[in-house]
């Protein structure tokens, strides 16, 4: 079947007790790698859930390789892989077990790409899970994830608490996946340094709702930051600013279009601006121009 995007999401509204997501709208393209990025309790989770139908949506539309995500869901599965930042399998369990156990829930499992991953993450065969580090067991998931030839990756928060060399193994691991046009990812992950590396595209979500989305290197461009005294802050326009960090010795400002703010304050030295600044002061613009610290 053919698909331009491999998640389509539209006007989705999901309601708890004191927290409602949306209306959201979200797209990810085939063949791209989308960071999904928020604070804890922003939404990130509820929305992977709503896709994977573990939660029922209250209104809205999603579909996944063109189909709807309820109407068409076991066709779908086959063709998702999921990793959690909590381990799904029994500690009893081991390797060569959940091999034999998968062979019967994927049509397409297969054994041999799995005992690859296995050899290339250094995962013991008959080792116990329970006795696995965090790291072993995050690999184990992506070696289950990446063994039945799925078209759809989604994280959720999968690289968090692991060391800074295991999570740039499994970040090399996800770009090889993405080799192949057909494959996509939704990574969800506070860790926005890992997103600089492998994202094409951001989407931010703060309080339920996205506040920003668009291809990473187009946002990281476009946005700059002035450092200013308070004096200069009141010369910078309100329409070119998204939120102002005030400090006892300094301003910091967040400014929407750094080619035109270039020449419109020509004095100005604007500094570039990381996906971690872009957060910071995007949520700190919903409750205000300027903030202290």
């Amino acid at each position: 079947m053919e698909y331009e995007n491999a998640i389509e999401i539209n006007k989705l509204v999901k309601k708890y007790d004191g927290f409602t997501l949306g209306e959201l709208d979200l797209t990810l393209p085939k063949g791209s790698i989308m960071g999904f990025v928020g604070q804890n309790g922003a939404g990130k989770s509820t929305t992977i859930k709503s896709i994977l139908n573990i939660v029922r949506r209250d209104s809205g539309d999603i579909k996944i390789f063109g189909m709807d995500n309820v109407e068409n869901e076991k066709q779908i599965k086959e063709d998702i892989a999921v990793v959690f930042d909590t381990f799904p399998f029994h500690d009893t369990l081991n390797a060569f077990t959940l091999d034999k156990i998968l062979k019967r829930v994927y049509r397409k499992w297969n054994n041999s790409t799995f005992l690859k991953y296995l050899e290339q993450f250094n995962l013991p065969f008959k080792k116990k899970f329970g006795q696995f580090s965090k790291g072993m067991k995050m690999k184990l998931q992506i070696a289950v994830s990446l063994s039945h030839d799925a078209k759809l990756l989604i994280m959720d928060e999968a690289t968090s608490g692991l060391d800074p060399v295991v999570r740039s193994e499994m970040l090399d691991v996800f770009m090889e996946y993405m080799q192949n046009e057909e494959n996509s990812i939704l990574m969800s992950s506070h860790i926005t340094s890992d997103l600089e590396r492998i994202a094409d595209s951001i989407a931010f979500i703060h309080n339920g709702k996205i506040i920003m989305s668009g291809y990473k290197d187009d946002i990281l461009e476009k946005h700059g930051i002035i450092k200013c005294s308070k004096d200069m802050l009141s010369c910078i326009a309100e329409d070119d600013i998204v939120s102002a960090r005030i400090s006892d010795f300094d301003v910091s400002v967040m400014i929407r279009d750094k080619e035109k703010c270039t020449q419109k304050y020509s004095g100005a030295l604007i500094e570039n601006v990381t996906l971690d600044d872009i957060m910071l002061f995007y949520v700190k613009s919903q409750s205000g121009r300027e903030w202290r610290i």
